[in-house]
């Protein structure tokens, strides 16, 4: 089962944290059964970028981008070459270590 580094943020996981998930499952969807309660505005339906990471580590092991997700990653704020949307990022079989950038585009958190 491939894990997820999460590099620490203020919020979400001060110390950071490692996950698992099989292979098959969204970045977002893991982090969220791990109690780590990263935003997906939309519920994980493509139509947002709230749930936007930077992918330090394992990029290419990911599902790949279609053009839905690089169309929203635009709006995404602090995007980077290595931007991923978590609710479409899909995990293989390769370890990612990931950042969940400082800011994102939602004005007010929801509560899931």
């Amino acid at each position: 089962m491939p894990t997820i580094k999460i590099l620490p943020h203020p919020e979400y996981c001060p110390q950071g944290a490692s996950v698992s998930a099989p292979p098959g499952t969204s970045i977002c969807e893991a982090l969220l059964d791990n109690d780590i309660k990263i935003e997906h505005a939309c519920d994980m339906s493509c139509a947002c970028t709230t749930c936007h990471v930077v992918v330090r580590e394992g990029f290419n092991s990911l599902g790949e981008l279609d053009e839905a997700e690089e169309d929203l990653l635009d709006r995404a704020w602090g995007l980077e070459p290595n931007s991923r949307l978590s609710c479409q990022a899909i995990l293989a079989q390769q370890d990612v270590t990931i950042e969940i950038p400082k800011y994102s585009i939602n004005h007010a958190k929801e509560t899931h």
